[in-house]
């Protein structure tokens, strides 16, 4: 199933957000910066990309659910996109 673009645009732009703090974190690696900061600065990276993730799952879900039906839904597939999260 392709997501709509207005249906993960939150999603998007948290990814734009991580985007510029991984940069930073790079940027604090090179520079040697503290290393509390930047550890601190790259969970904040992934939390951001894990919310993103479950965000887009949690999107496509009510696309199928609302174009398709609930009998659409693989439950298999579903779980292993949670899963992959993880």
């Amino acid at each position: 199933m392709q997501l709509e673009p207005a249906s993960v645009k939150k999603s998007i732009t948290r990814l734009k957000r991580a985007n510029g703090q991984l940069a930073a974190v790079i940027r604090m690696l090179e520079e040697g910066q503290d290393c509390e900061a930047t550890v601190t600065q790259l969970a904040a990276v992934s939390k951001a990309i894990d919310k993103a993730g479950y965000s887009i799952i949690a999107a496509g879900m009510r696309q199928c659910f609302s174009q398709e039906g609930p009998d659409a839904m693989d439950a298999e597939k579903m779980e292993k996109l949670f899963l992959s999260l993880s």
